[in-house]
């Protein structure tokens, strides 16, 4: 056949693309899920606005503030009925003289600043060049050291003699004031103070004194003052005043406490 076209085979249509299967799948599933939500959403509003308009949302929230108010200005008046009562026990006669006790403490107690003639007693190693020369006479090193309880037996002392306040380098010592060794230098209140260590004590000079030479302990620390091959330091001096600060440290008292066992 002739012409500007020849006629070939026919040709097949080509084929439809088919739906993949999870699509197939996920359009019904998708369809009953929505479903579900109206369903739920309908009960959930119970026949109500899920979403209410601005002024609905309003007066619910003043409604709130309002009740959060009256609770609150409840618990006020209880309060104001519990610190008019405690002001009325405050002002009550048991109060009145408690707190005139604890006023009458409180020079006793360290915690008001005293002044007067008194003592000054200062204690201080013994020279360093004569360390070898006593160790190699037979004496213990510790004997040209002073120790804890050499500053305790002189405060213990001052105190049986009267004295009305007792200081160590310039702090005021009262009842619970602990003296502790610690290398080379004593600690106060766990504040540490090298040597010298002076004692100044208020009260009447000539008790005072007598009570110091009367301790057995003094005693023998005086003694070693006095051998020259120890020579530990010792001092004691009458004044005509002297001046013992208030405490002004932590009065809470700290204890150990054992730990659980079996």
């Amino acid at each position: 056949m002739t012409g500007a076209h020849a006629a070939g085979p026919t040709q097949d249509p080509p084929p439809r693309p088919r739906r993949s299967l999870g699509w197939r799948v996920a359009t019904p599933v998708v369809a009953l899920l929505s479903g579900s939500l109206f369903v739920i959403s309908a009960a959930d509003s119970g026949g109500t606005d899920l979403r209410p308009g601005r002024y609905t949302d309003l007066a619910g929230l003043v409604e709130e503030e309002a009740a959060d108010y009256e609770e609150v200005l409840a618990e006020l008046e209880a309060l104001e009925d519990d610190v008019d009562e405690l002001t009325e026990g405050v002002q009550g006669l048991r109060v009145t003289r408690t707190r005139e006790r604890i006023e009458e403490l409180r020079d006793p107690a360290g915690l008001e600043p005293r002044t007067g003639p008194g003592l000054t007693i200062t204690l201080y190693d013994s020279p360093a060049d004569l360390l070898d020369n006593a160790v190699a006479e037979g004496y213990k090193a510790d004997r040209l050291v002073v120790h804890q309880q050499d500053i305790q037996a002189v405060v213990n002392a001052l105190w049986r003699g009267g004295a009305t306040a007792v200081t160590i380098a310039g702090q005021r010592v009262i009842s619970t004031t602990g003296i502790k060794c610690e290398g080379p230098v004593v600690q106060l209140q766990g504040v540490p103070y090298p040597q010298p260590y002076v004692i100044q004590a208020v009260g009447d000079p000539d008790a005072l004194t007598a009570s110091v030479d009367a301790d057995p302990l003094v005693t023998g620390y005086r003694t070693d003052a006095a051998n020259p091959a120890l020579q530990i330091g010792w001092s004691i001096e009458d004044q005509d005043l002297v001046r013992a600060p208030a405490y002004d440290g932590l009065l809470d008292l700290r204890y150990a406490e054992p730990l659980g066992g079996a």
